[in-house]
């Protein structure tokens, strides 16, 4: 695609009406192309005040089968036009800042596949947390290494029969499929 056209063909403001090499159709204006990376970056459709809402799409030029030239449009970079809701991405931005440490706090420290796998088989059913290398039930029942069901203390008795039951069978499980392999 790079030897076919020259820098001209991608000029910022173009409209082209592109086919891809996987049969796709479409009409997008172009932002900007990056010559290093062979990408070209496009805002789909032709209206460019469609409102605060935009799909930007990202083509290696590779995958450009053919592409009609449909004219030149106004300025897509224009910053009288541009609309971003800072308060939206900042929202969006939290929201995964938060759940990216909720998730990381699911994931043991310094311990093997085999607690992490039954820290795993616990979560499904009940609330855990790790504190170092021991997983914690519920707030009061703890499992150490070996995590055995022997290793399970504190707690209600209820409650450590229920863990040392999940215990047990997440153990049969990681057994029964390290045997079969």
């Amino acid at each position: 695609m790079e030897s076919q056209h020259s820098n001209e063909d991608f000029a910022v403001g173009c409209i082209l009406s592109i086919k891809t090499t996987l049969g796709e159709e479409f009409q997008g204006q172009i932002l900007t192309f990056d010559r290093h990376s062979n990408i070209l970056v496009l805002q789909e459709g032709t209206n460019s005040g469609s409102g605060p809402k935009r799909n930007i799409r990202l083509l290696k030029a590779n995958y450009i089968k053919e592409f009609t030239l449909l004219g030149q449009g106004e300025d897509p970079l224009d910053v009288k036009k541009c609309f971003l809701d800072l308060t939206s991405l900042q929202a969006r931005e939290e929201s995964a800042i938060r759940q990216a440490e909720v998730d990381s706090e699911r994931f043991g420290v310094g311990v093997t596949a085999e607690a992490q796998s039954i820290f795993d088989a616990l979560s499904k059913t009940l609330p855990v947390r790790w504190d170092k290398t021991a997983i914690v039930v519920m707030n009061e029942v703890r499992v150490t290494s070996p995590y055995l069901p022997e290793s399970v203390t504190g707690g209600t008795p209820a409650a450590n029969d229920r863990v040392r039951k999940v215990l047990e069978f997440e153990r049969k499980r990681v057994l029964s499929r390290s045997g079969s392999q």
